[in-house]
């Protein structure tokens, strides 16, 4: 049991400071801010729309989804080609797999229209 206690106090201590901190800073902070301050900020222009006015297309979303899977891709494969003199084979088949199904999910994108923009 006595090896559970650092797994106490740090859940203790995730649990206490968070709370602190906010508690703390109610102190501190102003209990009516300038209006100026609390205005959108864009790009130093005053905003000509509210933002819930424009709706973005759902295409959007899904290059972003594809941006984060072939970065994520990236990170595994710099690993890869750093340790390739101790793979050998075996890495280069493993490798060769994971970008195969990769190629597989962006051709299956492909085909079903996903990334034409018209």
């Amino acid at each position: 049991m006595a090896d559970y206690i650092p797994v106490l106090f740090f859940a203790v201590m995730a649990a206490i400071l968070p709370v602190a901190g906010l508690g703390i800073m109610a102190l501190f902070r102003p209990s009516k801010p300038d209006p100026i301050k609390l205005s959108p900020y864009e790009c130093g222009v005053e905003p000509t729309s509210e933002a819930w006015d424009h709706r973005f297309s759902v295409r959007y979303y899904l290059i972003a989804v594809l941006f984060v899977v072939f970065d994520v891709e990236t990170i595994f494969v710099f690993p890869w080609a750093v340790m390739y003199q101790k793979l050998l084979l075996f890495g280069l088949i493993e490798m060769v797999i994971f970008l195969g199904i990769l190629v597989i999910g962006y051709v299956y994108v492909w085909k079903r229209g996903a990334l034409t923009w018209a």
